[in-house]
């Protein structure tokens, strides 16, 4: 081996020497920071949820962080023995069901066709979409509009404002445009119309985006409060976290007073709002396993393209 190979061999072996070294370093300060991060995160969650299983005493004393002093199931049976929340929860769950099957359908159809580069007038109607993303009529208008389409007190108040979103039409968009489009025309060649091409090809091949918008949408309709505050004044039509911000709004009234009977209420109050709080979160802490593998993959994509 010559002189100047056996430098170089040398030279390669202490620069990949460094490189693990460094690479180790940053491992180590990256593992480190993400378990701060994690305890950040799940410490508070976990203080919820064994407040919401502790006793009225144990919880008015407030004086532990992973388990109370006493345990009780009284704020669930609480929370479960309430008609009206289970008239909120059926009012969630419909409107998270029927509002993310009308978004997605609605986005999707509205992005097969700006798809199409040869769609008339497809320039002026992504314009129209992007100006959609940065401005709004304002609350004010919105609610005259509202108003005027006569779905104040009306649960499709939940659905129809919130079919389109021109963002998850943009990611739709560009999954659609990776269709191979010798697919779309072979079976237009076998007598398939633009319909029939679009439930039984581009729908098929796009369920990593379609489960990402299903996925947005629906943790939107769930925690979604607003709606039913500026919208609603029927309680039969109030979702759940409309139900939890009375609670809310309740807790504070009573604490409020400087009783010693409001103290006891609001102890109650605060041990059903947390009880509640854990009810509402469930369902989503269900579903997104399920789509996760999908959520990251449609994410990806509407990272990478435009």
């Amino acid at each position: 081996m010559k002189k100047g190979e056996s430098r170089f061999i040398s030279t390669k072996i202490k620069s990949n020497v460094v490189q693990d070294k460094d690479s180790k370093i940053f491992n180590t300060i990256n593992i480190l920071l993400l378990l701060v991060f994690t305890i950040v995160i799940i410490v508070p969650i976990w203080n919820v949820v064994a407040s919401s299983f502790a006793s009225s005493e144990a919880l008015a004393k407030g004086d532990f962080i992973f388990l109370p002093s006493a345990l009780s199931l009284d704020n669930y049976i609480s929370v479960l023995n309430d008609p009206s929340i289970w008239s909120s929860l059926f009012i969630s769950v419909a409107r998270t069901v029927v509002g993310v099957l009308g978004h997605t359908i609605f986005c999707a159809v509205i992005a097969y066709a700006l798809a199409k580069q040869n769609l008339k007038g497809r320039k002026l109607y992504s314009t129209m979409g992007i100006i959609t993303m940065f401005f709004t009529g304002g609350m004010i208008p919105t609610y005259l509009l509202i108003k005027s389409l006569g779905l104040l007190n009306s649960f499709w108040v939940y659905i129809i404002p919130a079919l389109f979103s021109y963002y998850d039409v943009i990611i739709l968009m560009n999954f659609f445009r990776d269709v191979p489009a010798s697919l779309e025309e072979s079976a237009k060649i076998d007598g398939a119309s633009d319909w029939k091409v679009f439930t039984s090809i581009f729908v098929p091949l796009s369920k990593p985006a379609l489960a990402t918008i299903a996925l947005f949408h629906g943790v939107w309709q769930w925690n979604d409060f607003m709606s039913a505050k500026l919208y609603i004044t029927d309680k039969a039509l109030y979702p759940l976290q409309m139900k939890l911000y009375e609670i809310i709004v309740q807790s504070q009234a009573a604490s409020s007073q400087g009783l010693n009977a409001a103290i006891t209420i609001s102890t109650t109050s605060k041990g059903i709002q947390l009880a509640t709080i854990v009810i509402t979160t469930i369902p989503i802490l269900i579903i997104y396993p399920l789509l996760q593998k999908h959520f990251i993959s449609g994410m990806m994509l509407g990272a990478v393209k435009e």
